[in-house]
């Protein structure tokens, strides 16, 4: 008798089947449940590492033995006239079909069930402009720094075309601490993300900004700029329009010029103010 036609007689494949779908359900209550009852997780993996290894044993099984109405016997020990294995393949069959039905209802439980945050897309043009990390010397222009990256935020939620992810919810995500982008994204709701860092020696001063797609942590954009310090003005600008550039922002005129007029004139004065935001 043909090989793979006798594994089918045997119900061999319909065993396959069903331990397969009965196993998969198992393991689906074991991480659903056991961490309910705070059962260690060392027990959902030894529940997965049994179901493995069972499965060839179920296969041998079902090869070896068949179920008659006078118990389990040997397979070779039945005659084949006599054999039920076509009656035992009808209730294989009912049992898989149960199963997947109770398959799918589980998966349907878990995509569409109570408390599932339904899936929101992220705006393409969406941005957050996290803390600056200060490189200065002096600590204390770390008043400074925040002052660059809130002129920066300040200049991009005036385009109308951009989701700008305001300073409060920006600021728990400080500099000197790492970063996990995408999570930030996640959090924040936003595709690209701006990091930076301001460097302020004499009357020089330093930026790098760089624009990140917070998706998949690619650099879209990078640039320093090394200029005098009266300059930081134009600094600001300047970013803030590379990055509408980038993100193909639509920029009215209106918007064009409030992002070029430059908050202050007077270097103090910036001073001043980032030190009162950096307390706000």
């Amino acid at each position: 008798m043909n090989f793979f036609a006798e594994l089918k007689r045997r119900n061999v494949y319909k065993v396959a089947i069903a331990y397969a779908v009965v196993a998969w359900l198992l393991i689906q209550i074991a991480t659903q449940v056991f961490p309910f009852f705070e059962v260690p997780n060392w027990v959902v993996r030894l529940v997965v590492l049994l179901l493995v290894i069972g499965f060839p044993v179920a296969l041998i099984l079902a090869w070896a033995f068949e179920i008659t109405p006078e118990g389990i016997k040997r397979a070779e020990d039945v005659d084949l006239n006599q054999s039920i294995t076509r009656r035992t393949g009808r209730k294989l069959d009912f049992l898989i079909i149960a199963v997947l039905l109770l398959v799918i209802a589980v998966f349907a439980y878990q995509r569409f069930g109570p408390g599932q945050k339904v899936a929101v897309a992220t705006p393409e043009k969406s941005i957050a402009v996290l803390p600056f990390e200060n490189l200065s010397e002096e600590k204390a222009n770390a008043f400074f720094t925040d002052g660059v990256q809130d002129e920066i935020l300040t200049a991009l939620s005036r385009i109308a075309d951009l989701k700008v992810i305001s300073r409060t919810s920006v600021m728990q995500y400080k500099s000197g601490t790492p970063r996990n982008l995408r999570e930030i994204g996640q959090q924040l709701g936003v595709a690209h993300v701006v990091e930076g860092s301001v460097q302020r020696a004499a009357n020089k001063v330093r930026v790098n900004a760089q624009l990140l797609d917070a998706r998949t942590d690619a650099h879209l954009w990078a640039q320093t700029y090394d200029r005098d310090l009266a300059d930081v003005f134009a600094i600001q600008s300047e970013i803030a329009k590379a990055i509408a550039d980038q993100l193909q922002a639509k920029l009215s005129p209106n918007e064009k010029k409030a992002i070029e007029q430059p908050p202050t004139t007077d270097l103090a004065a910036f001073d001043l103010t980032a030190g009162r935001s950096h307390f706000s």
